[in-house]
């Protein structure tokens, strides 16, 4: 690889992280909105910090984190930190596989815990303005049952994007080691 290959990689992994980077802050910002005006507030009583906020604050951050990593790594050609953005790119893909199995082992149980959970928290409309207020947001978008249709009928396209998803985590954890490499490469035959 020569020296323009390099400076188009190492433009590429900063220009796609640079692009998460903004997507993460804009699922963080969502998620602090969902956090400020508790649209959703707590559904399942035995996971009481399990809210659609807290989920996209704590993803937003994560994938802020990550780019951020990513970004900084390529562009300064820093080896520590290209491989601190692939070792965290390879935990996030190796969860996703382990979510994506137990997923789909314990589907059934999975259905169960939030039908009852739902259940629960149905019992509670009357009594805690959160859940009555929770309620009354999701009855406008549909059921628990509306919900998990439209998730069986679009399950191709869910599929897709998770594989694309993983698809760009592994080309992003390639540029990387790439790069990183490269970096020895060129720093050797200059003689640093």
């Amino acid at each position: 690889m020569g020296m323009s290959s390099l400076k188009l990689l190492k433009y590429v992994l900063f220009f796609f992280n640079l692009l998460f980077w903004i997507c993460g802050c804009c699922i963080l910002g969502f998620g602090i909105y969902l956090l400020i005006h508790n649209n959703f507030g707590v559904l399942f009583h035995n996971l009481p910090s399990l809210t659609l906020g807290n989920v996209f604050v704590i993803v937003g951050s994560i994938i802020m984190v990550v780019a951020f990593l990513g970004c900084m790594g390529s562009i300064k050609e820093n080896k520590c930190l290209l491989m601190s953005f692939f070792i965290l790119l390879l935990i996030i893909l190796l969860a996703e596989v382990i979510l994506a199995i137990l997923l789909f082992v314990y589907e059934q149980k999975l259905n169960e815990y939030v039908a009852k959970g739902l259940t629960d928290s149905i019992h509670r409309y009357h009594s805690d303005n959160s859940t009555k207020a929770a309620w009354d947001s999701i009855q406008s978008f549909g059921c628990y049952a509306k919900a998990r249709l439209w998730f069986h009928s679009n399950f191709l396209y869910i599929g897709i994007i998770t594989i694309c998803v993983c698809v760009i985590e592994v080309l992003g954890m390639s540029f990387a080691l790439t790069l990183n490499c490269q970096i020895d490469k060129t720093s050797q035959s200059i003689g640093l």
